[in-house]
């Protein structure tokens, strides 16, 4: 069973890959889409939650959504059918990073995705070269909520304090007009939602090859959230804007 259908699997009762609830949801959505007929992308997009939610909510919208996933780019494109929304919906298979397009975009999102750019400020830098005059930037991102474990660090990487981590940002020339922190209620309901689901299909489908492997990784994940990160870690949207040349 390799990692994406790992992840797949995980993400069955949570399909937004991000620790955020409907609500939040929503309510970042309106405030990046104010007249609710932009053109959007998502820089790493998954199975294109964000997305989804968008077009769903804004008949006028157009989004785009960039992964090297095939697997999750098939899933979108799916439920776009569903949606009936398919025709304002184009997906690119391929680097986030290396994306280029002939037009800018009013909204550029990229949430859970940095490692792919290499940080927090390599993806807004991405961010920025497909951004439109007066667009908007969603970027969500972790950060040390407390000072971390070795261990979590190893596992999870570099991250600063909320402060800093927004002051780095304020310094690279973005203004921050919204955010949201995810609520410890969210964190939680997003790892047993990823330890649940994942463990579920495994006891659903013992005879299936996979199985053992999918309960071991549900088992995994979870003694590392609990023992590692679950007091540490912490996660941040920002709604993000450049000042006007």
């Amino acid at each position: 069973m390799n990692r994406e259908l790992i992840s797949r699997l995980a993400h069955a009762d949570h399909p937004i890959a991000a620790p955020i609830g409907d609500e939040a949801v929503r309510r970042l959505l309106e405030e990046v889409l104010p007249r609710g007929d932009e053109r959007i992308l998502d820089l790493g997009c998954g199975g294109g939650e964000w997305l989804l939610r968008a077009l769903a909510a804004y008949p006028q919208v157009r989004a785009e959504g960039v992964d090297i996933s095939e697997g999750a780019l098939a899933h979108a494109r799916a439920a776009a059918e569903d949606l009936g929304a398919a025709d304002r919906l184009a997906l690119h298979r391929e680097d986030a990073a290396g994306f280029s397009s002939p037009h800018p975009f009013d909204l550029v999102l990229s949430v859970g995705a940095t490692h792919a750019f290499g940080g927090l400020l390599p993806t807004l830098a991405a961010a920025r070269r497909h951004l439109a005059p007066g667009g908007r930037v969603l970027v969500g991102d972790g950060f040390w909520e407390r000072e971390p474990s070795p261990e979590a660090v190893e596992m999870l990487g570099e991250f600063a304090d909320l402060a800093t981590t927004v002051d780095r940002v304020v310094a690279d020339g973005w203004t921050p007009v919204q955010g949201h922190v995810s609520t410890r209620e969210e964190r939680d309901a997003y790892e047993w939602a990823w330890t649940g689901s994942l463990a579920s299909w495994a006891l659903d489908h013992p005879d299936d090859p996979g199985s053992a492997q999918a309960l071991d990784a549900a088992a995994t994940h979870r003694s590392q959230w609990l023992r590692h990160y679950r007091d540490s870690l912490g996660f941040v949207f920002l709604i993000l804007r450049r000042p006007e040349a």
